[in-house]
């Protein structure tokens, strides 16, 4: 089977596990990229986990604003980067970052679609807080969250937000919070088998 049929495969594979697809616009731009198989995979997982996220979140906060688009998009497309660095789709780095925004903006993407590429591993630096929004915070976690990674600071930020939208005490946030992050961990071992199943090259 070629990289391209196991790109292919990846982005639309439902037998092993019912992953939502990609956004198409996300899926076209990994074909013409063409991206590594795993990528695709570790891409529609997190995609699938924010979905999850996004619902719940719409449902338990009606009156919360954010762009539902952006933060499905920011997270089918966090990590496109790392088809320039292929590398890091096996051990740590943070070369796809910067990269991948511009990957995206050279393909057309709009800013506010393109900055997860850069945002969703810097909800942690002080200068960047102010500017990270909720979507930023909704792909970060799902980013942790798909392979049941919990971060305290990262969910402490939500829940922050979640109070200040609801009124209620934070930690009746942080207990609802922490409800749905351990529900929707229970699949990880299931998205993680996912991913192993397509290799970084064909």
């Amino acid at each position: 089977m070629t990289t391209a049929d196991l790109l292919l495969r990846a982005l639309q594979d439902c037998d092993e596990l019912p992953l939502r697809p990609l956004p198409e616009r996300a899926a076209e731009l990994l074909r013409a990229l063409d991206a590594p198989p795993r990528l695709a995979a570790h891409l529609r997982a997190v995609h699938d986990v924010a979905g999850q996220l996004v619902e719940w979140v719409r449902v338990r906060y009606p009156h919360l604003r954010f762009d539902t688009e952006a933060a499905l998009f920011g997270a089918a497309t966090h990590d496109v980067g790392k088809t320039l660095y292929p590398a890091e789709l096996s051990s740590p780095g943070s070369e796809h970052e910067k990269a991948g925004r511009q990957l995206l903006l050279d393909h057309g993407v709009d800013g506010r679609l393109a900055r997860f590429a850069a945002t969703h591993a810097s909800w942690s630096d002080p200068d960047a807080e102010l500017g990270i929004g909720v979507e930023d915070l909704l792909v970060s976690l799902a980013d942790k969250i798909w392979k049941n990674k919990r971060v305290p600071d990262l969910e402490d930020l939500v829940v922050n937000r979640l109070a200040a939208a609801s009124s209620r005490p934070v930690w009746e946030e942080f207990m609802e919070l922490d409800e749905i992050l351990a529900r929707i961990g229970e699949g990880a071992d299931a998205r993680l088998s996912f991913q192993a199943a397509y290799p970084v090259h064909g």
